[in-house]
């Protein structure tokens, strides 16, 4: 029976930022024209409208968009769907069509907003996606020229109350209002992708954001890891998937570690100094298969056993009549399981869509 695709786990929090892009489905355009541009703008209006977004930063391509999205409330799953599933009927209904528009599902990034060097970042990339593409010519005309952009509002006296521009300016520290510093910066980006050398930092430069599922600081990702592991906890694992379950499985793994180690009354520099063999890792080895979903290649390196076949063997030995070194060891550790502790509050939240 055929049950669907896994879906891509969300992390949704208060204050949340992501960087959001969706594509036409097989391909083709989600904009056939400048009207069904300013309806999409019209519907991301209401959307922020009805969920309290503030829009940082977008684009409209051809056959997909971009978001530099903060949500204020943990709404990013419910205020996509209503966004998406809208826009996609205000579409049908013009050209008469039916069926889906958007491919698949969208990719949301998460970003470190605390820090400004990734809002820049952001927001700097979703701008210059014109340029990137060819669609202005870098050094005969200015990246204004495209209309469907966030970028010309930040050049304006005014723009929509839904699009905050002070927190990108500020990352750049340029005072509010300042239009002919950010053009300069921008304009200079863009010259950069005019020469070899300059796109190559730049596409360096975003290769996580294109590649990941987070942008941020390594105590930004330790508390997505934190949080991956409690959200994780009790839901079926088939039912996420995506770069950020990965994420999930080895930090849960990590954490599992931790507490066996502690059990065995075992440092992590003496585990490393083991033999390949040792009771202690075919014990843990035995944890870490019962307890998470890494595979036997990860346990395998992660402890320091050899290749992943004796991994294998280690669940085996463990599960069948083990000696009495490695029965306490077991003792130990199911004593563990029956006395993990329930999984933190729920300040972050899981959602699938």
């Amino acid at each position: 029976m055929f049950l669907g695709m896994p879906r891509p786990l969300r992390i949704e929090y208060p204050g949340a930022a992501y960087h959001v892009m969706a594509r036409g489905n097989q391909g083709r355009s989600v904009f056939a024209d400048a009207v069904d541009r300013k309806r999409f703008l019209e519907t991301l209006a209401e959307a922020c409208e009805k969920t309290g977004w503030f829009i940082h930063a977008y684009v409209l391509m051809d056959n997909h968009y971009h978001l530099l999205v903060e949500t204020p409330e943990a709404n990013l799953v419910t205020g996509m769907k209503w966004l998406q599933g809208t826009y996609t009927q205000r579409y049908n209904r013009r050209h008469g069509v039916f069926g889906h528009l958007f491919q698949g599902r969208y990719k949301a990034v998460v970003v470190d907003a605390g820090s400004p060097n990734y809002l820049e970042t952001v927001s700097t990339y979703i701008h210059l996606n014109p340029a990137r593409a060819g669609l202005i010519q870098i050094g005969q005309e200015r990246l204004k020229r495209y209309r469907w952009s966030s970028y010309p509002w930040y050049l304006s006296r005014e723009c929509p109350a839904w699009l905050k521009r002070e927190t990108v300016l500020g990352s750049l520290r340029l005072q509010p209002g300042d239009r002919r510093g950010y053009e300069a910066y921008v304009e200079g980006r863009v010259l950069e992708l005019g020469m070899k050398a300059g796109r190559k930092d730049l596409e360096e430069k975003w290769k996580s954001l294109r590649r990941g599922w987070y942008l941020g600081e390594a105590a930004f990702l330790a508390k997505l890891e934190e949080w991956l592991v409690s959200a994780g906890q009790g839901r079926r694992h088939e039912s996420h998937s995506g770069p950020a379950r990965e994420a999930h499985d080895v930090a849960a793994a990590e954490r599992r570690l931790r507490q066996g180690l502690k059990a065995l009354n075992l440092s992590a520099s003496a585990l490393a100094g083991l033999p390949k063999g040792a009771p202690e890792k075919v014990a843990l080895a035995w944890w870490l298969r019962r307890q998470t979903t890494v595979s036997l290649r990860w346990v395998g390196e992660r402890l320091g056993v050899g290749h992943y076949t004796r991994v294998t063997q280690a669940v085996s030995r463990m599960n069948r009549k083990p000696a009495r070194k490695l029965r306490q060891f077991r003792e130990s550790l199911l004593k563990l399981e029956a006395q993990n502790a329930p999984p933190p509050g729920d300040e972050y939240k899981v959602s699938f869509f």
